[in-house]
């Protein structure tokens, strides 16, 4: 456990939270087989309230107000997430929205810009609810396992039926309102060819893809990926292969985050990533009962492990900040494990991302459990850029 006053008193600073989650519903309309928040190690949705209740939206907005006056932010993101964040209706997101904005305005002396998005599985979106979140000022983003029927195998409603096509007449809608149209969440399933995910997801033109490694850690391995296979890369390939389908492109059609995430650290340029770089983490997440948690992937790992014993009535922001997960996590390579700190890839790598490091009896402070993956994945990428530029990054960073 770190000892957070002494890092204080160490010169420690917090850094102020700049992105807000908050959980609009607790319940999802699809039972995905991957999903860590319903198929994981934590199991607390079940004593929460389906729906965030007026109280808690309310006084959320309110300590996030108090939070950008308390710092002068100049500009936050405000995630509005689930489970499914619109069973609770389009008109619960704009109400959100709505609240925040006001709050910020009301209690800041600065301008403040408040970036505001609902993460949807897609299957909700009509042309009504788009057109009034697009007039709402929300984005929205959608989770998708890929761009064919056959590749959302996992995602499937209560009963087991496919929500391909609900998905897909969402996206369909939301493509013709590029204003609002925020990206595309995938996550990996090796089972699938890399370049045919990557094109056929690009059928719905996002602006941005993020393809993410499912949340997974050293407790409960991911697939293809046992305690006897932990120097093996899956993963790192199957990325290796998306990455060179969108890097030999021949013109920018989308943003893959993870990538330029990587080449952005790899030339000298410091990150905003959770997935790799060594950049403080600024996010925190309110609960449908006004329960203030770390992000909710950790989720994945233990019974409660997002947890902080706060909430929005009696806990400020900045009460957050004090508590010893938030501040590991903005430590940068003081929080990582000895093997961390010697590695020649820590400043890209930054140690993967916090719950793929959780193994019993020691806790996050150990590599993460995609370590050869990522390594492999970050030298491949340094390879190519060599080649472009004739430096290698590695060497020059």
């Amino acid at each position: 456990m770190l000892d957070v006053p002494a890092l204080r008193r160490a010169g420690t600073a917090p850094v102020p939270f700049h992105q807000f989650v908050l959980k609009l519903h607790s319940r999802c309309n699809l039972l995905c087989s991957y999903c860590y928040v319903y198929t994981a190690a934590d199991t607390s949705w079940r004593r929460r309230p389906a729906r965030v209740t007026e109280a808690v939206l309310t006084r959320s907005a309110e300590r996030i107000g108090e939070h950008v006056a308390t710092h002068r932010l100049s500009r936050i993101r405000v995630e509005l997430h689930g489970g499914e964040p619109l069973l609770g209706g389009a008109e619960t997101a704009l109400r959100q929205a709505a609240e925040v904005r006001a709050a910020v305005r009301a209690a800041s002396a600065t301008d403040c810009e408040v970036q505001v998005s609902v993460q949807t599985n897609g299957t909700l979106l009509t042309p009504d609810v788009v057109r009034r979140l697009a007039a709402g000022g929300i984005r929205v983003g959608v989770s998708l396992d890929g761009g064919r029927p056959d590749h959302n195998k996992r995602r499937v409603d209560h009963a087991g039926r496919p929500s391909w096509h609900a998905a897909t007449r969402g996206l369909a809608v939301l493509a013709g309102h590029p204003e609002t149209y925020a990206g595309i969440l995938c996550t990996i399933d090796l089972d699938l060819d890399p370049v045919e995910v990557y094109d056929s997801l690009l059928e719905f033109r996002p602006a941005a893809l993020d393809l993410l490694l499912p949340h997974a850690n050293w407790a409960s391995p991911p697939p293809g990926k046992g305690p006897s296979s932990a120097g093996s890369t899956p993963y790192g390939e199957w990325l290796a292969h998306a990455f060179d389908r969108w890097f030999d492109g021949g013109r920018y059609r989308t943003r893959i985050r993870l990538f330029t995430e990587i080449i952005g650290l790899l030339l000298g340029f410091s990150g905003g990533a959770e997935a790799v770089g060594l950049s403080p983490v600024a996010a925190v997440l309110v609960e449908t009962d006004g329960g203030i948690e770390q992000v909710d992937s950790l989720k994945a790992a233990y019974q409660e492990a997002p947890a902080t014993g706060m909430d929005v009535f009696s806990h400020s922001f900045d009460d957050v900040l004090e508590h010893p997960g938030i501040a590991a996590r903005q430590l940068g390579a003081d929080a990582l494990s000895d093997e961390c700190r010697s590695c020649p890839l820590l400043r890209v790598c930054g140690g993967g991302h916090y719950a793929h490091r959780y193994r019993r009896g020691s806790g996050f402070r150990n590599r993460s459990v995609y370590c050869a993956d990522l390594d492999m994945l970050i030298r491949h990428i340094a390879r190519r850029l060599e080649a472009v530029l004739g430096i290698d990054p590695l060497l020059s960073g």
